[in-house]
């Protein structure tokens, strides 16, 4: 008998639970789900990622639901990283009584988790290798490896979120022109940065104020210069597209205007997420480290060397945003938006059309008769 069985199948249920809302991501309206899991059947505890279908689009219309979603995601994340506290009141002794009873299984071998991991966006270069072996390899069976397959070719939330903000309004060559006052902005800011500068009488400080500046020009140069950018997705150390690197970037900057208002909210919870599963993973690599420490792991991995590789910025799948802090400059710098981008952001009017265009969708029009 394994002791605290409970606390085991009381973490697979919220994992299962954290699986089911997130798959509300993951069908055509991204927020609306055909089925339910349920405990008792077969198919439906592969996670229910039977039930995910392709993403098209996200339909902005229920972004009210999509939020509330992502903020229940993040409560379940929360326990979840607070479950690893329960578990570290085991000391290592009593651990080894029942270790051997978990040999030769390893959390390297969780559908679940690695599906979440697929689902979410996180990418095949981004992954530390086991044993020097692709991670699919320890799954035998027809089905998980089908499942696997399938995660993978599907688009994920990361390319769904990557679409949706390409289509950031205000980034129109023709139109607002974001990019090209942003960065006009960004200029200006350094001048005014270097003509600070020079009016040091110190030398030393002079020269250490310019460093600083000059450093900063590289800093935005990164996200300036697109053979840059593409180099850095090539490497897997940037994931968005550049025109989505840029909305994501207009919509923090203007986040206090309607329109981005409910945006900005879902950009802080996709890396609350990033951050907690970040957090459960260093919770989870403290605890091998305590109960276990340098012995190799029981699914024949090295143990905790293995589970602290996993612990870094690569396994981050929106750490572009994490980054956009980088790129943000004082509100006084940031472009004022002309009187037709103000009147955009301050409505929904855009959404609406795009809602009532939509096949299957009431009209707004057929609800205010009735």
């Amino acid at each position: 008998m394994i002791p605290n069985r409970g606390i085991i199948d009381f973490v697979i249920s919220t994992l299962l639970t954290f699986i089911y809302y997130i798959s509300f991501f993951n069908f055509q309206s991204v927020s609306r789900c055909t089925g339910t899991i349920s405990s008792t059947d077969n198919t439906s505890n592969k996670l229910g990622f039977s039930l995910i279908k392709k993403i098209k689009n996200m339909d902005e219309a229920m972004m009210l639901r999509i939020l509330s979603r992502l903020n229940r995601v993040v409560c379940i994340w929360r326990l979840l990283v607070d479950q690893v506290m329960v578990l570290e009141t085991m000391t290592p002794l009593d651990f080894l009584d029942f270790r051997s009873h978990l040999s030769p299984a390893s959390g390297f071998q969780s559908l679940q988790f690695r599906l979440i991991e697929n689902k979410l966006g996180l990418r095949e270069v981004n992954r530390v290798t086991y044993n020097k072996e692709h991670y699919q390899t320890v799954f035998r069976d027809e089905g998980s490896c089908n499942l696997l397959k399938q995660s993978e070719s599907e688009d994920s939330l990361l390319d769904l979120i990557e679409k949706w903000l390409e289509r950031t309004p205000g980034l129109e060559p023709t139109q607002f022109n974001f990019w090209n006052k942003y960065r006009a902005s960004v200029n200006q800011m350094l001048l005014d940065e270097e003509q600070e500068a020079e009016d040091f009488s110190d030398e030393d400080t002079k020269k250490i104020v310019l460093g600083d500046v000059s450093r900063q020009r590289e800093v935005f140069d990164n996200i300036f210069n697109l053979q840059k950018h593409d180099n850095l997705v090539v490497r897997g150390d940037r994931k968005l597209s550049h025109k989505a690197l840029q909305g994501a970037l207009m919509i923090f900057l203007y986040r206090d205007e309607p329109r981005f208002n409910q945006p900005h909210q879902l950009l802080t919870l996709l890396m609350d997420i990033d951050s907690l599963m970040t957090k459960w993973r260093y919770n989870h690599v403290v605890m091998v480290q305590r109960m276990l420490g340098n012995k190799p792991g029981t699914g024949g991995s090295s143990g905790y060397q293995y589970l602290r590789s996993t612990v870094s910025d690569r396994y981050k799948v929106f750490l572009d945003l994490f980054n956009l802090s980088s790129y943000l400059i004082p509100r006084k710098y940031i472009p004022s938006l002309t009187p037709v981008m103000k009147r955009r952001l301050s409505i929904m009017e855009d959404v609406v059309i795009q809602y009532a265009e939509t096949p299957g969708n009431p009209s707004f029009l057929e609800h205010e008769e009735e």
